[in-house]
């Protein structure tokens, strides 16, 4: 038996997103290399990126990204492309320091290849599932009617069911994601561990809100994520023309933090709507640019439709809005609803955007216009993602995966209590909100830390009617 995790090794394998910008994989690196671990990334650059680097004890592999995909063909070659180049950077990997187990993160579903390859000399696999690809495709698509459609549901299936049975365990996000490990991918409950994807809230939590974030507008509402065809970000648009050509208001700043397949297209939409003196597209957005934001806003934006994939998944952003104290609107989803609690204001969703996007903008409207509600949402969506959501339990959780595979005992617990530190200001000097005091949270959840001294642009009397 081991005495700790030192000595042990995790290769960790990463399509979509670059780390550490993929905060739920960097947040799990950081869990390793406290318990002992050393790790060792495979990602895809991103701008500016080294082919090689180390960051807080993890080494970071990275490959030139493939270009966009379009068309199965231009799917297929990015998977193709992404597998040949992860699988010469852990041939190196290897050679330099032998791993013990390989994490792969969906999507895609195909690093089981690579995982079979690598068992043969006594790796373990570690499956983290981030997606349920066959979802992914019904939301997209809709339900496979043609031979070529039903192929392609059949071959991102096979391929899912190719990864459950080649793990040693696998890692879930949630417990709707855990029930189709059980069910569909035929695993057994002590082979499945949900770690959820909680926000680390001693580093995501308020500060002083900047109001020139706000461009001169009374109130500013913030979308933080991925801008896929799935994640709904062309409502906030569709929902923001509503609110200022048809309700008249012109004290509303959205901006748009993040980037993907549809970030052009949503820009030329918003200049195509006469939105974009309302709108801020920041693109990849950092760590201090999140909390900026985040702490500047009064409500947070969770635009994803209700599909087969978004009803049972979990809205990272979300949870990230609520570690800010900042009240929700999203439709009606289930496993919204488990993380969300009483921080969100739910919109149903009926799948007719005549009735939808206005549906959404009414719930925004009324929201901004009631203080007492943002306060009361705002203030119990802190609370319950420090007390519920927070990621320091899933850290414990996600180690204690390793440390049973690779039968390491500990005669003191993996990882050091997570706490906040005695500090006033943040990385980057923004004035951070005291969250014990009651009245100054409720204050500041209010005006955001903008203050009474600080007049906030346009006022909701000058609207336009």
């Amino acid at each position: 038996m081991e005495s700790s995790g030192a000595g042990r090794h995790v290769l960790i394998v990463v399509q979509n997103l670059p780390v550490p910008l993929d905060r739920r994989v960097w947040l799990e690196c950081r869990a390793l290399v406290e318990a002992g671990y050393r790790v060792s990334v495979i990602c895809p650059k991103g701008p500016g990126d080294p082919a090689y680097a180390e960051l807080d004890g993890v080494r970071l592999y990275k490959y030139k990204a493939a270009p966009p995909a379009a068309g199965l063909l231009g799917y297929l070659y990015e998977f193709g492309y992404s597998w040949l180049r992860t699988a010469g950077l852990a041939a190196k990997a290897w050679r330099r320091d032998r791993f013990d187990v390989l994490q792969a993160c969906n999507p895609p579903d195909t690093y089981w290849a690579l995982a079979r390859l690598f068992r043969l000399r006594g790796v373990r696999f570690v499956y983290d599932q981030h997606d349920l690809n066959p979802e992914v495709f019904r939301s997209r698509f809709g339900e496979p009617a043609g031979p070529a459609a039903k192929a392609q549901y059949a071959a991102l299936c096979w391929l899912e069911r190719r990864t459950y049975r080649a793990a040693d365990h696998v890692v879930s996000t949630n417990e709707s994601y855990r029930e189709v490990a059980l069910t569909r991918g035929g695993r057994q409950p002590a082979d499945v561990t949900v770690v959820r994807s909680g926000p680390d809230t001693t580093r995501m939590r308020p500060v002083r809100g900047h109001p020139e974030l706000r461009r001169g507008r009374r109130h500013l509402a913030v979308y933080l994520g991925i801008m896929g065809p799935q994640d709904g970000v062309e409502g906030v648009l569709r929902a923001l023309d509503v609110l200022v050509h048809r309700m008249g208001r012109t004290d509303l700043q959205v901006a748009l933090l993040g980037f993907g397949d549809c970030l052009d297209d949503l820009v030329e939409l918003s200049a195509r709507l006469d939105l974009s003196d309302y709108t801020t597209f920041t693109g990849r957005a950092d760590a201090r640019m999140i909390a900026e934001y985040l702490s500047s806003a009064d409500i947070g934006l969770s635009p994803d439709p209700k599909s087969p994939l978004n009803d049972v998944s979990t809205m990272n952003k979300t949870m990230e809005y609520m570690s800010y104290a900042l009240p929700v609107v999203t439709f009606d989803l289930r496993e919204t609803r488990v993380s969300a609690g009483d921080a969100a204001r739910y919109v149903p969703f009926t799948g007719d955007p005549a009735v939808d996007v206005p549906a959404y903008a009414a719930a925004v409207a009324e929201l901004l216009d009631d203080p007492a509600e943002r306060v009361e949402r705002g203030i119990a969506g802190r609370r319950r993602a420090a007390a519920e959501l927070d990621w320091a339990p899933q850290r414990a959780r996600y180690v204690g995966v390793f440390d049973r595979l690779l039968a390491v005992t500990r005669d003191a617990p993996a990882l050091p209590p997570a706490t906040a530190p005695e500090r006033t200001a943040d990385d980057w000097g923004n004035e951070l909100v005291d969250l014990d005091d009651e009245a100054a949270l409720a204050a500041y959840v209010r005006d955001r830390g903008i203050g009474a001294d600080e007049p906030r642009p346009e006022s909701a009397e000058s609207r336009t009617p």
